[in-house]
């Protein structure tokens, strides 16, 4: 699940390769189309779905954002010194920027130490980059940035054009675990292909834990979770004209500490037939729609992924009950 940003890094979830994406109702028939059925969880963030996610990160379950935030909250001094290394000019890259929130812990750091350095946010949304050229200025006024609207590889393309400064790219929220192990792998040795040697990654991962913290994260008491699934359902109705019953899918989260995969589906509660703009989609009682991935790691996974994607794992921050970790990775 994300943090405040959507991320394209969530259309590459498992089965979804050979579908055509771009626009909603595509990706809808695509994966309501497929066996078994899925629906790609960039869509979760429409108003609606902002707002409910706002609620499940403000919830006594849902740890990884607090996680972070202290992190950054009280390790600003030592993640700023290891990325501002030997002293020389760098660009600092957020991937799914959103509100910056953590982030602009570093960059007061980095201002008041006089780094030599340009924050460069890349969000796919443009209201997201839109927010960021008005507020930030205005908190930092001596913040020199660039907001980059657009895929996260054609941004990073861009940068390289804009500066050839050393680049520090950052990747929080574990969004990360919003991939399978293999795309989340490939996804950083495509990062590390637009990278030059000694370049940076400061990634943020969720790691394994006691079982029942995890599942409880994606299946709070106050059913917020629930809300946030169904609403993509209803989203689906309001959008593209759908006919979803929402009362007949109930919201059933999984989580195997032996893979580290928590997994959400959507599960039919008897036969029935939905149409979207004509379409019908026909759902076998008990039949699942797949939903999001939010997979986690143990430290010594994160390093060879590292490794596997042609960097150096550097340095470990870790909240206070390791439950979260940001590395420091340096392009090999």
């Amino acid at each position: 699940m994300k943090n405040t940003d959507t991320t394209i890094a969530k259309e590459e979830m498992q089965g979804q390769s050979n579908c055509r994406t771009g626009k909603f109702y595509e990706d809808v028939i695509c994966g309501l189309s497929s066996s078994p059925k899925f629906l790609s969880s960039m869509y979760f963030y429409d108003a609606v779905g902002d707002k409910l996610f706002q609620d499940l990160m403000a919830c006594d379950e849902y740890y990884p954002t607090n996680c972070e935030l202290e992190i950054f909250s009280e390790k600003t001094a030592e993640i700023c010194e290891a990325i501002m290394g030997d002293g020389d000019a760098f660009d600092l890259i957020e991937l799914g920027a959103g509100d910056a929130s953590k982030s602009t812990y570093l960059l007061k750091y980095l201002l008041e130490k006089g780094a030599d350095f340009s924050y460069l946010p890349i969000d796919i949304s443009s209201n997201t980059i839109s927010y960021l050229n008005i507020t930030l200025p205005v908190t930092l006024p001596n913040l020199q940035m660039t907001g980059l609207n657009g895929e996260y590889f054609d941004m990073l393309k861009k940068a390289s054009v804009i500066s050839n400064k050393r680049k520090v790219v950052m990747f929080l929220g574990s969004n990360i675990g919003n991939m399978p192990l293999d795309v989340a792998t490939q996804f950083c040795a495509d990062v590390r292909s637009h990278l030059s040697a000694g370049d940076m990654m400061l990634i943020g991962v969720d790691l394994k834990k006691n079982p029942a913290t995890v599942l409880a994260a994606y299946n709070d008491k106050e059913g917020i979770t629930k809300r946030f699934n169904l609403n993509m359902l209803e989203r689906i109705n309001r959008e593209l004209g759908g006919d979803f019953d929402v009362s007949q899918f109930e919201h059933y989260p999984t989580y195997d500490p032996e893979t580290g995969a928590c997994k959400s589906y959507l599960i039919s509660l008897r036969d029935q037939t939905v149409s979207i703009q004509g379409k019908s989609i026909f759902f076998a009682k008990d039949e699942y729609i797949f939903m999001e991935i939010s997979q986690k790691f143990t430290v010594a996974e994160i390093d060879n992924m590292a490794l596997t994607a042609s960097f150096k794992p550097a340095v470990h921050f870790f909240d206070s009950k390791h439950w979260f970790t940001d590395a420091i990775w340096v392009a090999a």
